[in-house]
């Protein structure tokens, strides 16, 4: 199969990793990610204009007013002595939708000496382009990962060529000629960044949100654009908000109405001027009326909305969500909520409604103030342990306050949201009421995919703890909800068996909806290994292939691991399953087997595979082992602590923190060809790197050949193969590994 575009254009490099190198900045991004697409798409040393300074055409500076302001563009391209467009660059970590970037490349765009239809933002990650007498929303937004999927509407708009003709052709549905749903790779551990995405992080607080990357990541891996994903445990709405956001269609299924209050507001097209009037309008009645004295405190309850006395599960401090606040919190918030209701948009409404709805976690008798922070640093204790308990010592909030940070938080959120919620793109978006365990709106073999991540036993009861906000919501919890939801325990006493059950229905409906050769991701998190087996049973019941589990970090400590070696993952599993006709099932371990053989083959591998590894990597590996092949009880018993097997078999590395093969030492088990000779390899080079010495491939040859010799002994060519995906040639058939910063110049030379 021909190389990828993003291969041919940018090699092995991690696009989305360059979030977290922070020496990769903006003149990386100028040299390394833009410059070979520009030469990809068409453009010669001469085509291209670096850094042209043009000077502003109405602002000058100084005292006299006299000095000219300049303005400098990174690139301006040039095809027959006229310019065509502008191309801004921005380091990894920078927004692009951010509106003064976006007015700074308009201004070298609309130049008088430039006047070129479009321009471009990239920052390494992502690429935007406008149009210069359009609005504020990019015409192609797309992540450069997936330029495979654009690069064709990307060239009918910017290559060289499409401006000779004047013509602009529209592309649709652009797919991969290379993409083979089926035989997709599992992703590898994602490091996640939850804060970064403004769109989920602090707009509404949830009892679970899964990481917006990791979520976009599987996204991605599993489709294409314009496919449609599906999460019928939809919650706060990050599976379906990443899915617009890559261009699919999504549907979000959840049976909490107060989830599908969040995701419906947060993506409700709004005008940001005309939210910010409102709120300022609604600021300024609020202050003249706002209660403080315990007359106005009184009167202002008689006379303004209040919450609904919904009974409280049992364990609860008070019987009902009323009792949750105080008379001047009721006051105050229901002043609020009838300024906000006084809106005619329907759509400000709603936004200023889920900021009202945010301000809740705040203002209530619940909000446990964080110590040694400041007032406003701390949470509900719904979300911070999952039941109503009163705060020793409640804290009276500034409403108005708070309610403008809300304010802030919401119009962020929206500016990433934007390109993807106007007239036209809404409608990739259902957003659905229902319960998991009955998708009769769903045809049968309709989706493309599935990422969900389900309830786990009695650790949330979600309609319970939500009712404090249905009491203001006025969102209506029915008895049906109630038996539908996948629990156990909460306020109706649900058994591990209606549990079981309800979670079985739902895979079943899963399988039934989803299209053959298409794929299902199923976050764990639980504690009991007997959920796994459920899961993993009822999967194949169903017809689903298990294909494997991917260990994801939320950063549990080394020691705790330790501690409690195959009772606590440092984070969570993501289950991947694939719906085909003639699926295999998992072959359980005999207990007669050597258990050793399994530890020692597991920790060998994991080490291949990862160039080295950590105790937590080890121990996660080990778990989904003896999770799939049904003996996580029995490694429980017998190895207690991994520590000593790994300091008597393996050599470790205190800066690193892995453990690796010992220098010279063959792997003891089987384990696949290409992989052993991808870490001989690639510690090999490492070796000579640090040794600061050149080796040629008969070198290389000699050097790890004996170490192969367990099993098949691969050719020189299986070698050749393998070395040419990790290394790099120089001079007279030297290699030495690749370099992550490589730069190359315009023409595709090392520089």
């Amino acid at each position: 199969m021909a190389d990828s575009i993003k291969e041919i254009l940018w090699g092995k490099i991690d696009i989305q990793g360059l979030r977290d190198n922070y020496e990769f900045k903006e003149d990386s991004v100028r040299e390394e990610i833009i410059l070979p697409l520009l030469r990809h798409l068409g453009y010669k040393r001469e085509n291209i204009v670096r850094s042209l300074t043009l000077q502003h055409p109405f602002l000058k500076t100084g005292s006299n007013r006299k000095t000219p302001i300049h303005l400098v563009p990174d690139y301006v391209l040039k095809i027959e002595n006229r310019y065509a467009w502008v191309l801004d660059a921005k380091g990894p970590r920078e927004n692009l939708l951010d509106d003064n970037y976006i007015a700074q490349a308009y201004s070298y765009a609309a130049h008088p000496e430039i006047r070129s239809n479009f321009f471009a933002l990239c920052n390494g990650i992502d690429f935007a382009l406008y149009r210069t007498d359009g609005n504020n929303e990019p015409i192609l937004h797309f992540q450069l990962d997936e330029i495979d999927f654009y690069f064709d509407k990307l060239k009918n708009l910017l290559s060289a060529n499409s401006f000779q003709t004047g013509k602009l052709v529209i592309y649709e549905s652009p797919k991969q000629s290379g993409f083979n749903y089926l035989n997709q790779k599992l992703p590898e551990e994602v490091r996640a960044h939850k804060q970064t995405a403004k769109r989920h992080f602090g707009v509404h607080g949830y009892f679970t949100k899964q990481a917006w990357d990791i979520v976009q990541t599987y996204i991605k891996n599993f489709t294409l654009p314009g496919d449609v994903v599906l999460d019928p445990f939809g919650g706060s709405g990050v599976t379906a908000i990443e899915a617009m956001m890559t261009n699919r269609r999504a549907i979000n299924v959840d049976i909490n109405p107060m989830a599908i209050f969040m995701v419906d507001a947060l993506t409700v097209k709004i005008n940001q001027y005309e939210l910010i009037k409102a709120f300022n309008d609604i600021k300024t009645s609020y202050l003249k009326k706002e209660p403080q004295t315990n007359e106005e405190i009184m009167e202002a309850i008689m006379k303004y909305p209040q919450p609904k006395p919904i009974m409280l599960a049992r364990g609860s401090d008070v019987p009902t969500a009323d009792l949750l606040f105080s008379d001047k919190q009721k006051a105050q918030l229901g002043l609020l909520k009838h300024l906000i209701q006084k809106q005619k948009d329907e759509n400000i409404k709603k936004t200023l409604m889920l900021m009202f709805s945010g301000l809740l976690t705040k203002i209530n008798l619940t909000y446990h103030q964080s110590s040694n922070r400041s007032e406003g640093r701390g949470n509900a204790s719904a979300f911070a342990y999952y039941r109503y308990r009163i705060a020793p010592h409640p804290v009276e909030l500034d409403v108005m306050k708070y309610y403008e940070i809300r304010l802030r938080k919401i119009i962020d959120a929206k500016k990433e949201l934007s390109p993807f919620i106007n007239d036209q793109t809404k409608g990739r978006l259902q957003i659905i009421k229902g319960s998991a365990t009955d998708l009769h709106f769903i045809p049968s073999e309709s989706i493309d995919y599935i990422y969900t991540d389900p309830p786990y036993g009695a650790k949330i009861p979600y309609l319970d703890l939500s009712a404090m906000w249905n009491a203001w919501l006025d969102l209506e919890v029915t008895e049906e909800d109630y038996r539908n939801e996948a629990i156990e325990g909460g306020g109706h006493s649900k058994s591990k068996k209606e549990y079981n059950t309800l979670i079985a229905e739902s895979i079943q409906e899963m399988y039934r909806v989803l299209k053959f050769d298409r794929w299902m991701s199923f976050v764990f998190a639980h504690k009991d290994p007997e959920f796994w087996h459920l899961i993993i049973d009822t999967a194949e019941r169903c017809g689903f292939e298990y294909v494997g589990a991917v260990p994801q970090k939320n950063g549990q400590s080394s020691f705790k691991k330790r501690q409690n070696p195959f009772t606590v993952l440092s984070g969570q599993l993501i289950i991947n399953f694939r719906k085909v006709r003639n699926p295999k099932t998992i072959m359980k371990a005999h207990l007669g087997m050597e258990m050793a053989d399994v530890v020692m083959q597991t920790i060998e591998g994991v080490i291949a595979k990862n160039n080295g590894a950590t105790l937590e990597q080890i121990n996660d590996e080990l778990i989904v082992k003896g999770l799939e092949l049904g003996f996580l009880d029995l490694l429980k018993r017998e190895y207690t602590d991994l520590t000593p097997i790994l300091m008597n078999n393996f050599d470790y590395d205190e800066k690193t923190e892995t453990f690796c093969i010992r220098e010279n030492t063959k792997f003891t088990t089987h384990i696949d060809v290409r992989l052993r000779i991808k870490y001989y390899l690639t510690s090999f080079l490492r070796r000579m790197e640090r040794e600061n010495r050149s080796v040629t491939f008969d070198e290389i040859v000699l050097e790890i050949m004996p170490l192969l010799k367990n099993g098949t002994t691969p050719e020189n060519q299986t070698i050749l193969s393998v070395l040419e995906d990790i290394g790099q040639q120089s001079g007279d058939n030297y290699w030495t590994l690749k370099s992550k910063d490589i730069q190359l110049d315009l023409f595709g030379n090392i520089i």
